[in-house]
């Protein structure tokens, strides 16, 4: 067999989507048959795709690669269309990754096991849908069919408030969606071709005000699932509700689609109009930076602290992305990598911390550490790396945004002093709110109440192996960050190059219009001289 010409990208989406349709028919009684299959499944769609990276990803190469192409609706132009970049790749490794680890996390999960891991086979193959997709309306098909699982996962197996969480995600996504729609339409139906194909509509030749009008509708989309203030409040819902591996889901990944698709297309197939909003996207993400950290420190539900975190994380992203640095975007493809490890693990610990505590209330807490010794070393280092700690990938990601962002031509002094300035506040501050979290959890007298009412086992082996998986890629990027960035580096500058040819062009017009608006001011005086 021709290992180059085999469709590896559609095996690895359709693998886990067509080996969910079996598990309403295994012969199971307590669960545990549909959950080995569900893992086993996630192993070999994990093991597919590290095999095609390896073996068919080329790093020096900036286009497309694995593409794959079938034509399904004709008439409507609709393919099959996937393909990976540097852009998608890391992600859609991260997918297949975190997905797997969030398998083997349900592995407690009694509660209609079979729905559940059907549900989380479907997401597996639909969020590296996400990812692998070029073109925009099955992008938007497969955008919404991720909604779906993740509603029945938070609704079903959540907290006392699920449905409202639940029903809070579903309206804001879907009502964001809504943009994602009408934008790619108009972009496909404008000028005298019509195509959905996402290399296609980049050739295309945009006016300015139509590409500000089509930015603007991806960013209300984008934003809600970044997510973006004031477009951010479902989030906290959610994780305040759902469970340990939905957690995993939506920090690790959830989050990352929107990074991903305002990079594809605000950044990349927009670049004229990402000019002009990149501005809002830095003033955006120090406002996430700064807030979100100021939330978190009120917080005294650990879930919603941590979903805090999230947010406030996800600014130096829209920075990095604004930054027109290959330095700065790099930064922010590492950010979404790292914080999707830390992300997962984090809520994973927290998970597993009120497995045993069953509060999330810090003030309930206190001693823990004590009778749980593993559980603190393991959320001690994951929230090491959260804090951004030298040596972890967290601190690589955000120094990179820094100094790509400081070095950026872009902006003038003044305002990168300014955003600078903020943004190393929020530094300061993710610390200050996860140290204290430590404390009220782990140190101190026990609870007694807690104590005599719980009983407060150490991690075991399934557990301690999960976050052992997740800290060494965090601290192996940390001490190595090329093992992620090489995957990218040739699209990133490839993007950046685009970026800084479309800032001078639009330099040059502003200079332009300036000069010419001085002539006009002149001109009566000139003439009154005569």
């Amino acid at each position: 067999m021709n290992t180059a010409e085999f469709p590896w990208l559609t095996t690895i989406i359709l693998l886990p989507v067509l080996a969910s349709l079996a598990i309403p028919v295994l012969p199971d009684k307590d669960g545990k048959t549909v959950r080995w299959y569900a893992l086993i499944i996630g192993l070999i769609d994990f093991a597919l795709t590290v095999y095609a990276f390896y073996t068919q990803y080329d790093f020096s190469r900036s286009e497309l690669q694995l593409v794959e192409s079938y034509s399904w609706v004709s008439s409507l132009d609709l393919r099959w269309s996937v393909g990976a970049d540097g852009l998608s790749m890391p992600l859609i490794l991260l997918t297949s990754f975190i997905t797997t680890l969030a398998i083997l996390a349900s592995w407690p999960v009694t509660l209609k096991p079979r729905l559940f891991y059907f549900l989380m086979l479907a997401m597996y193959g639909g969020q590296i849908a996400v990812f692998a997709v070029q073109d925009m309306l099955l992008f938007f098909l497969v955008w919404e069919l991720e909604l779906i699982p993740v509603y029945l996962l938070l609704s079903i197996w959540g907290g006392k408030k699920r449905l409202y969480a639940a029903t809070k995600f579903i309206l804001y996504t879907a009502g964001g969606s809504l943009f994602i729609l009408v934008a790619a339409l108009a972009m496909a139906f404008y000028g005298d071709t019509v195509t959905f194909d996402m290399r296609s509509l980049m050739d295309k030749d945009f006016p300015l005000k139509f590409q500000l009008l089509v930015y603007a509708g991806f960013l209300i989309a984008y934003a809600v699932k970044l997510p973006i203030f004031p477009l951010h409040t479902w989030l906290p819902d959610a994780h305040g509700e759902a469970t340990a591996p939905v957690h995993m889901l939506l920090a690790g990944i959830l989050l990352k689609m929107g990074g991903y698709a305002l990079l594809r297309m605000n950044v990349q197939m927009l670049p004229d109009a990402h000019v002009r909003f990149a501005p809002i996207l830095v003033i955006l993400g120090v406002v996430n930076i700064i807030y979100a950290a100021l939330t978190s420190f009120a917080q005294r539900n650990l879930k919603r602290k941590i979903a805090y975190s999230s947010i406030s994380h996800m600014g130096f992203v829209l920075i990095g992305l604004a930054s027109f640095t290959n330095l700065g975007l790099s930064g922010a493809m590492l950010q979404m990598v790292s914080h999707g490890l830390i992300g997962a693990s984090l809520f994973f610990l927290v998970g597993a911390t009120y497995d045993r505590t069953h509060t999330l209330i810090l003030d309930e807490m206190g001693g823990v550490g004590k009778k749980m010794p593993k559980i603190f070393a393991m959320f001690t280092a994951c929230s090491m790396a959260s804090l951004a700690l030298p040596g972890m990938s967290g601190f690589v990601a955000e120094l990179m945004v820094f100094v790509g962002f400081a070095t950026s031509d872009a902006y003038d002094q003044t305002f990168k002093i300014i955003v600078i300035t903020l943004m190393a506040v929020g530094v300061i501050l993710t610390p200050i709110y996860l140290l204290s979290m430590l404390r009220e959890i782990f140190y101190g007298p026990e609870n007694q109440e807690l104590v005599e009412h719980e009983v407060l086992v150490d991690a075991e082996p399934r557990e301690v192996f999960i976050i052992a998986s997740l800290l060494i890629p965090i601290i192996g990027i940390g001490f190595y960050p090329k093992l992620i960035t090489q995957m990218y580096d040739s699209t990133t500058e490839q993007v950046t190059a685009q970026l800084q040819e479309s800032f001078a062009i639009a330099a040059a017009e502003k200079e332009t219009a300036t000069l010419s608006k001085q002539a006009l001011l002149k001109a009566p005086e000139i003439s009154s001289n005569l």
